[in-house]
Order: structure tokens, then C-alpha cells, then sequence
């Protein structure tokens, strides 16, 4: 009996899979984000274009059949208008002040909180409160539990050390929007530079105490050239929310008394005088004017990786 030998199958070619293009590969690594960047650009990027095309005309809500194109007028009337030329010059003003008041605050609460001591989580807690508490509910506290000059809490020190009762709205008006805005954002500075000292190298700085430096000293030579991109990202970033800041000029003075910034007169065109066109143009400055900051803060948080990266 023979025994039948079968041949073995051919063995079948291996194919390499084909993988699909690269293009089609980054459309479907994208395809998930698609969904939020359509709802980005309806939310933000049509009502920009919106308000863009409306600072082109001389448009009165109040008449808005007798709507005209007036190209640049608008603009001209917002750069050249005394009012709104002061209000410009207020909302420098009060974002110069605020930025600077915090960020020697927060430095000074920062190299505070750097050092080891009982409670330091609690009185961090603590600084922090302040930051989040709603803007509009801080504006109506420094308005009605501060500065009321019949039972507000600064008068009622005065009175008990016998000093006199100002009105401190009608006095400095402008001083008191800057104080409650300085209040609230001091902690937000605090806790950038204090991300900044916690990031320096602690062995350049016993060296430097081996060798002799003082506390002074290492503070100017190495603790405040480590914290210059910090206090420039705090101030960046500081200045795009101070510049667009509207619940603390509306809540504590109603823009009066000359603390009338550019948020609130353009509220004040759109809403009071119902002047479309007039405040789109204001509202367009307000935007160009916190991209351009925002584009500064953008540098200072890519270097502040690519060091943070380097240094790693």
C-alpha cells in the first residue's frame, strides 16, 4: 500500500496592508474637534464679523430705516470725540494702576507664602478667596460694605479713631474702582509669581549663600531676572481683563465721575443712546486692542514652556 504524499499549499503572498494618506489621517485625528470649532466660530467669530460690518454704518436702533454707510466715520468719531477720548485715556489709566498695585502685591504675598510656616495652607486659602468671588458681588461689597459713608466699614474705623467720614466714591471715585479691582486681582498675580519662586533653581541659590549673599542680593541678582517672563504674563494677562472690565465701573460709580472707561461708554452708546454703529466701532478698538495684548501673553507663555522644557 503506497502512501500518498500531498503537496503542501502554496503559501500565500504577503500583502503589505495599505495604510491610508496622510491627509486623511489628519482629517480623521481632527474630526472630533470639528463639532467645537463650528460651535467657536458661531459663538465668537460671526458676532465679531457681525459687529464689524455694523461699525460701517451710521446706524440709530431708534431709526432703522435711515441706516447709511459711512465707512471710517465711525472710527474717526471714536478717536477724535472728547468724551470717548477720555474714556479712552480712563481705561489706560485704570489698567496701568490696577496691573502695577497687584503685581507688587502679589509679589510681596508670594515671597510671603514661599517661606515655610504654621497655617501656610490655610492663609493661601485664604488669599485666594478673593479672586473668586463673582466681579459684579465684589464690586457690591467694596460699594455698599466699604465705602458707605454711614455704616461702611472704613468710615466706621475712622469714626472710632475719631477721624473724619468721607464719601470715598464722590472723593476718588476712580481710586475706589481701582482698589476693588486691585482686591481681586492680587491673588491671581500672587499665584503666577508664586508658581515663578517655586520653580527657581534652590541650588544657585544656596550657592549664592555659601558665598556670602545677602537676602537683598539674591532677590535683585537671581530670584527677580528668574521672575521677569512671570510678572510680564501677569501683566499681560491682567491687562486683557482689566481693559475689557465693565461690572466695577457699572456697579460702584454707573461710569459717573469721570470713571467712564471704554466697555462701559460703549454699553452707554448701544444701550442709552442707541447709537449701532458708533459703539460696533468702540466695541472693534476694544477687541483689536486686547488681540494685540493677548498676542504678547501668547510669546510669554511659549517661552516660559520652551525654558520650562530646557530646563527639564
Amino acid at each position: 500500500m503506497t502512501a500518498t504524499t500531498t503537496a503542501p499549499y502554496p503559501a500565500a503572498s504577503a500583502r503589505p496592508l495599505k495604510r491610508p494618506p496622510a491627509r486623511l489621517r489628519a482629517w480623521a485625528t481632527r474630526a472630533p474637534l470639528l463639532p467645537a470649532l463650528v460651535f467657536m466660530i458661531a459663538v465668537t467669530q460671526l458676532p465679531f464679523v457681525a459687529t464689524l460690518v455694523i461699525s460701517f454704518f451710521d446706524w440709530n436702533a431708534l431709526y432703522p430705516k435711515a441706516r447709511r454707510f459711512t465707512g471710517l466715520a465711525n472710527y474717526r468719531q471714536v478717536l477724535t470725540d472728547t468724551d470717548l477720548r477720555h474714556s479712552v485715556w480712563t481705561t489706560i489709566l485704570l489698567t496701568v494702576a490696577v496691573v502695577l498695585a497687584s503685581l507688587v502685591l502679589g509679589l510681596l504675598l508670594a515671597l510671603l507664602l514661599d517661606r515655610r510656616f504654621r497655617g501656610r495652607g490655610v492663609v493661601r486659602t485664604l488669599l485666594i478667596a478673593p479672586f473668586l468671588v463673582v466681579p459684579v458681588a465684589a464690586a457690591l461689597l467694596w460699594k455698599h460694605v466699604l465705602y458707605n459713608p454711614e455704616y461702611g466699614l472704613l468710615n466706621g474705623l475712622l469714626h472710632y479713631v475719631g477721624g473724619p467720614q468721607p464719601d470715598w466714591i464722590s472723593n476718588t471715585p476712580l481710586l475706589a474702582v481701582e482698589a476693588s479691582l486691585v482686591w481681586q486681582w492680587t491673588p491671581f498675580m500672587m499665584l503666577i509669581l508664586l508658581a515663578g519662586l517655586q520653580s527657581r533653581d534652590r541650588e544657585q541659590i544656596e550657592a549664592a549663600r555659601v558665598d556670602g549673599a545677602g537676602d537683598w542680593q539674591i532677590f535683585r541678582h537671581l530670584t527677580l531676572p528668574h521672575l521677569r517672563r512671570y510678572l510680564e504674563l501677569g501683566a499681560l494677562l491682567g491687562s486683557i481683563y482689566i481693559v475689557q472690565n465693565f461690572d466695577a465701573v457699572f456697579t460702584i460709580t454707573s461710569g459717573g465721575l469721570g470713571t467712564a472707561n471704554l466697555p462701559y461708554t460703549v454699553y452707554q452708546s448701544f444701550y442709552q443712546a442707541h447709537e449701532n454703529g458708533l459703539a460696533s466701532a468702540a466695541g472693534v478698538l476694544v477687541v483689536i486692542g486686547s488681540l494685540v495684548i493677548a498676542t504678547f501673553a501668547l510669546r510669554v507663555v511659549s517661552s516660559l514652556f520652551r525654558e520650562e522644557a530646557a530646563r527639564s
